[in-house]
């Protein structure tokens, strides 16, 4: 099954598995919004099918909302081993 990591959380949560809070977001305001109402640190990830993600750059550590936006933005659209991050 080839589907993005916020896929599986969905279904996996569609039938009882347990499965850490978070939203997938489209935008870096979205992000933004979400870091907000979550609080403390969040992981900002690109949702690409490729591995290596966080070597490639498209994991990030957000420590407030403002840091979650400006990662979110450069991660949307980036280039990772061959993939657009989502």
């Amino acid at each position: 099954m080839d589907i993005h990591e916020y896929q599986a959380k969905e279904r996996f949560r569609s039938v009882g598995i347990p499965v850490p809070p978070g939203p997938g977001v489209g935008t870096p305001e979205e992000a933004e919004i979400a870091a907000e109402e979550y609080g403390g640190t969040v992981v900002i990830k690109a949702q690409v099918h490729s591995g290596g993600r966080g070597k490639a750059g498209g994991v990030k550590l957000a420590k407030h909302a403002i840091e979650a936006r400006d990662y979110a933005s450069q991660i949307l659209g980036k280039d990772i081993n061959g993939f657009s991050g989502l």
